[in-house]
């Protein structure tokens, strides 16, 4: 096996030497371990990450230790699964600890269900995804720390290309997350999939159905995460795999969009997707989204009421794919309201209820999703209509206008005190009847004035 010393230049100019790289507490969790006499090494894609010099998101080490082992040489680490993995924490820094090992009968397509624990890393690289994953630096106890290569994953660095370790259709009926990571992973790092790994995802794509939504929604905000995402999302639909994530989204391809000569609908919601800026996760998610109700009311006329139905449809599949709510709430209404139109007529009172209705807290991501629906659209830099309304809001919010009904001079008990009301449907109607007038008139928003209001509309909440 490729058991080499780390060379002294570096991949394409990016690359960091693991031994000055790796922080000062992984290194000694290494030396521990060492020292202790088991071979250690740090795996995965931090170490891949090192080599594209890239800063990885969390720190992976594999050992011949056996975590009873490892719990006894860090007091306070915790053994986190069946397969071997002990989480030590040193400092400020986690790094997950697994021992050797290979993984037997992948019966539900995701975990093996039975593992046997060995001794040397060659054989525990083997059972990994892909070749840039399969790298190891480390050591056995009084050895050199080395490069350990034994499927070519610095090459296919170099190369910027995703191998799968193997067979691809075994190394994916093993794990079904493996075809949606092999994406997510071009997407993100900028690689191509080698032939043959791309050309058993659409062979094994029903594999799909049997993950999680949790799973698939982790992988789907990493690629929304990608400088690019509209490479990640393209080969998602061309590979199948979208079709059995979303037969919602799926079914934008040939729905024709009079925007871009040539282009159909799933065209437009990638080029929107990639008009969203990077730091805007919530807006990406809303701008792949957006469109969703398209297909279904394609018969109704130029797609009327999209966004409604969009609405509906994206808060189904984001229940689907276990979406929290903080997450999928804005999204939906991102989706429901992206319709929006202004007219330079409007009067201060109806810029308020717009507010009122998208949601102050909204309203930056609404603009944001428009002015990427319109590049996504083949309109190019912000539209003169958007630009201006964006002037009358900021005007409405610098004055504090009363925009919420927790912006009125009153609540629910005050009125439940001073007119004798009940909690329930008249009560909630009596405020929003308050707050419509407010929002008309934003002088009316005084104690006296809105008692008196309300007690006018006691006999008739509207």
């Amino acid at each position: 096996m490729a058991r080499l010393p780390l060379p002294g230049t570096t991949l394409s100019g990016t690359a960091r030497d693991p031994a000055e790289a790796i922080p000062v507490a992984v290194r000694d969790l290494l030396a521990r371990l060492r020292d202790a006499g088991h071979a250690t090494y740090v795996v995965g894609g931090s170490l891949r990450d090192l080599f594209l010099g890239r800063t990885p998101a969390d720190w992976d080490m594999a050992t011949a230790a056996r975590p009873d082992r490892v719990l006894a040489l860090f007091p306070g680490a915790v053994y986190e699964n069946a397969f071997g993995t002990v989480a030590v924490r040193q400092g400020a820094l986690t790094a997950e600890i697994t021992t050797f090992r290979t993984d037997h009968d992948y019966a539900d397509f995701r975990r093996p269900h039975r593992v046997e624990f060995g001794d040397d890393i060659e054989t525990d690289l083997a059972r990994r995804d892909f070749t840039v994953n399969a790298l190891a630096w480390g050591g056995r106890p009084g050895e050199p720390l080395a490069l350990v290569d034994p499927f070519g994953g610095r090459a296919d660095l170099e190369r910027r290309l995703l191998r799968a370790v193997g067979d691809p259709a075994l190394r994916f009926r093993e794990d079904a997350l493996r075809l949606v990571r092999a994406v997510r992973l071009a997407a993100t790092l900028g690689f191509e999939i080698e032939p043959d790994t791309l050309r058993a995802i659409p062979d094994s794509a029903d594999l799909v159905r049997h993950l999680s939504g949790e799973r698939v929604a982790a992988e789907l905000l990493k690629l929304l995460g990608a400088p690019v995402p509209s490479v990640g999302l393209r080969l998602l639909e061309s590979t199948g795999l979208l079709a059995r994530i979303s037969p919602e989204l799926a079914a934008q391809r040939s729905v024709p969009q009079d925007k871009i000569p040539g282009e159909d609908l799933w065209d437009h919601t990638v080029r929107t997707v990639d008009a969203v800026p990077v730091d805007l996760p919530i807006v990406r998610l809303a701008a792949l989204l957006h469109d969703i109700g398209k297909p279904a009311t394609l018969g109704d006329g130029p797609f009327h009421g999209h966004e409604v139905v969009g609405a509906e449809v994206a808060a189904a599949l984001l229940r689907r794919l276990r979406f929290a709510r903080a997450t999928a709430d804005p999204v939906v209404q991102l989706v429901r309201q992206h319709m929006f139109e202004y007219e330079p007529a409007w009067g201060d009172a109806a810029v308020r209820r717009f507010i009122a209705r998208v949601g102050p807290s909204r309203l930056e991501e609404l603009f944001a999703l428009r002015q990427a629906d319109d590049v996504g659209s083949g309109l190019m830099g912000e539209q003169a209509g958007l630009s201006e309304l964006r002037a009358r809001v900021a005007g409405q919010l610098k004055a504090r206008a009363p925009l919420q009904r927790t912006d009125l001079a009153v609540d629910g008990d005050d009125l439940i005190v001073e007119l004798g009301l009940t909690p329930g449907p008249l009560l909630g109607a009596i405020l929003d009847r308050l707050l419509e007038a407010v929002l008309e008139d934003p002088g009316l928003n005084d104690r006296p004035t809105l008692l008196a209001l309300a007690r006018s509309r006691v006999g008739d909440p509207g």
